[in-house]
């Protein structure tokens, strides 16, 4: 299966909280998208590595995706080394994506910054046809180099590069974080209470998918910035 869209996240509810409205609005424009989760996220203060796989393959159906596979990465000690790129490289030239999304370059959770280099470096050296890996089918893979990958925007405030529109999928994308249930806001809920399980962080996320819209005059969302500088072939396509 080729992708056209590999969304990767650290921890299995990254990509729904930064991303899921993108993945939404392509998928529905007939493209082919997945998701890659690092780690189980298995040192969050709620739930458990194994119900929050649960709630990753339910949020998988709520989004239509073509994909999702998890790694079992160390959650909060992993580090960008050979080992680690070669499990994400595997993946890329697997599933040969042409645009990659991925964590925030800088964020409250230090995961987050230090994801979004492995992440980076994975997908320069996935093209390099001197690193050799093997799939499933323990057959050598050929080199593949996305074409891009450009970095969602999560807990903090970042300047955004662009912005997507995601306002017809703003209900489906909110639908996709409380999949979740164990991680955020739950009245009846008998887990620790944490900066991610209030009900105002819900209205957050639609606050600053306001926020990133108002500039292109819609309601809702999602910032993204770049490595490089990015090609336009018409001035009159941008809003």
């Amino acid at each position: 299966m080729k992708l056209d869209i590999l969304a990767i996240g650290i921890h299995p509810d990254d990509v729904e909280l930064s991303a899921s409205g993108t993945l939404l609005k392509h998928i529905a424009l007939g493209k082919t998208a997945g998701i890659l989760d690092l780690t189980r996220g298995e040192l969050g203060s709620r739930g458990s590595a194994a119900l929050r796989t649960e709630e990753a393959m339910r949020s998988a159906k709520i989004l239509g995706l073509s994909m999702r596979e998890q790694l079992t990465m160390a959650d909060g000690f992993f580090e960008n080394n050979e080992s680690n790129q070669k499990h994400i490289i595997r993946v890329i030239r697997n599933y040969r994506p042409e645009i990659v999304l991925c964590n925030a370059i800088s964020d409250r959770h230090p995961d987050h910054g230090r994801a979004a280099r492995l992440v980076s470096d994975a997908c320069f050296y996935s093209g390099l046809v001197k690193i050799e890996t093997r799939g499933d089918d323990h057959q050598l893979q050929a080199a593949w180099r996305p074409k891009v990958v450009y970095h969602y925007i999560q807990d903090r405030y970042l300047k955004p590069d662009f912005v997507v529109d995601i306002t017809p999928y703003m209900d489906k994308k909110m639908e996709s974080v409380m999949a979740y249930s164990s991680q955020f806001y739950d009245p009846n809920s008998k887990e620790p209470e944490t900066p991610i399980s209030s009900r105002d962080f819900m209205e957050n996320i639609k606050a600053k998918a306001m926020i990133f819209g108002r500039d292109i005059q819609v309601t809702y969302a999602e910032g993204f910035t770049v490595e490089r500088h990015i090609g336009v072939e018409n001035l009159f396509d941008l809003k």
